[in-house]
C-alpha cells in the first residue's frame, strides 16, 4: 500500500478547515431550506442528470450516500462497495464495457456542511448515473469505464486516497473527476500542467464534437487552492484532471479568482464570479442547475469514452 503521511496530514487539515469554515459561514449566511423529495419518488422517476441531481441535494451526506447506494440497488445495477472510517464512509464503483485499460469518471456524492450541494456535486452524481445507463445499453469492448462514486472529498479527497491506495493503477488509462458541471457553456479541464496522451485524446474528443480551444473548452494548468478527487491519483503517475463547466462569459474573472486565491479573496468577498457565487454555500441549489450545461456535460464525457476506446 502506497503511503505519503506528509501529504495526508496536510490534506486531512486543509478538509477540517473546510469543513469547519463553510459550516460556520453556512449558519451564519442562511438561504431559503432545501427540502428534497421523496427518495423513492426520486429513485422511479425521471432518469435524466437534472432528475437525479435531487437523489442528493440538500441532503445531509449519511443521505446522500445512502441514496447512491439505494437506486443502484434498486436498478439492479451491480456495483463494489468499498468501506472505510468510522462513522462508516462508502465509495462505490460500477464498471461497464471491457477490455484490459480502464477509464475512470469520479463524482463525489459528499457536501460541505449547510449546502444543499447541487452543483457541487449532486449535478456530476446525476451526469454519471444517466451516462452509466446510456454506456449499458452499448458497452464499449476495448475499455472498462468505471463509475466511482466517492465519500469524503470535501474532507481533503479522503475517499478517493483511500480507493487510490488500493486500486491496480497500472491499468488505469486515466482519471476525471467531475466538479461543478451544471452552470455553463464552456468546459473546462484543470490540473492539466503537462502534456500526455490522455490529455490529447481529451482535447481531440472536445474538438470532435464542435468545442474551440480557449472559447468553449479550456485546458489550464494546476490551481493553487481549489482540487478534487484526481488529486488522489495525479501523485502516483496517473493521467488525471478536473472537469468542470463554466459560463464562457465568466472566463477571465475565473481565471484571475482560481489562480490569484488570496489576492482576489477580498476582490470577490461580496461578488464572486459563476459558479463561485454559489460554491459551498447555502444557496447551491437545484434551482441554479442549467439543464443545458449538463447536456454539454454528457456529451462531452461520451465523446471522451469514445475517443478513448
Amino acid at each position: 500500500m502506497r503511503r505519503r503521511p506528509a501529504l495526508d496530514l496536510v490534506l486531512y487539515l486543509r478538509g477540517k478547515l473546510n469543513t469547519g469554515l463553510s459550516r460556520a459561514l453556512n449558519a451564519a449566511r442562511r438561504g431559503p431550506r432545501v427540502t428534497p423529495p421523496p427518495l423513492e419518488e426520486v429513485i422511479q422517476g425521471g432518469r435524466t442528470p437534472l432528475a437525479l441531481s435531487r437523489l442528493l441535494e440538500g441532503r445531509s451526506n449519511r443521505e446522500r450516500q445512502a441514496a447512491v447506494a439505494r437506486y443502484l440497488g434498486e436498478h439492479r445495477i451491480p456495483f463494489a462497495l468499498q468501506a472505510f472510517g468510522s462513522p462508516v464512509c462508502e465509495n462505490f464503483s460500477v464498471d461497464v464495457g471491457s477490455g484490459e485499460r480502464v477509464l475512470v469518471l469520479v463524482a463525489h456524492h459528499d457536501a460541505v456542511p449547510g449546502s444543499p450541494g447541487a452543483n457541487d456535486n449532486a449535478a456530476a452524481v446525476g451526469i454519471l448515473l444517466n451516462l452509466l445507463e446510456r454506456l449499458s445499453v452499448s458497452p464499449p469492448t476495448r475499455l472498462r469505464v468505471r463509475f466511482l462514486f466517492t465519500a469524503e472529498e470535501e474532507r481533503g479527497y479522503l475517499g478517493a486516497r483511500y480507493y487510490a491506495r488500493a486500486a491496480n493503477l497500472e491499468e488505469l488509462a486515466g482519471v476525471l473527476s467531475l466538479e461543478l458541471c451544471g452552470i455553463g457553456d464552456s468546459v473546462a479541464i484543470w490540473d492539466a500542467a503537462e502534456e500526455t496522451p490522455f490529455l490529447a485524446r481529451v482535447r481531440s474528443a472536445l474538438e470532435g464534437i464542435g468545442l474551440v480551444r480557449d472559447a468553449t473548452y479550456h485546458v489550464v494548468g494546476r490551481i493553487p487552492l481549489f482540487g478534487s478527487d484526481h488529486r488522489a491519483f495525479a501523485p502516483e503517475g496517473v493521467p488525471a484532471y478536473g472537469f468542470t463547466l463554466v459560463p464562457s462569459r465568466e472566463a477571465e474573472a475565473l481565471r484571475q479568482f482560481v489562480f490569484s486565491p488570496m489576492r482576489s479573496a477580498f476582490r470577490h468577498l461580496i461578488h464572486r464570479p459563476v459558479p463561485f457565487d454559489t460554491y459551498h454555500t447555502a444557496r447551491d441549489a437545484g434551482a441554479t442547475l442549467e439543464p443545458a450545461a449538463l447536456a454539454l456535460a454528457l456529451r462531452a464525457l461520451e465523446a471522451i469514452i469514445a475517443e478513448v476506446t
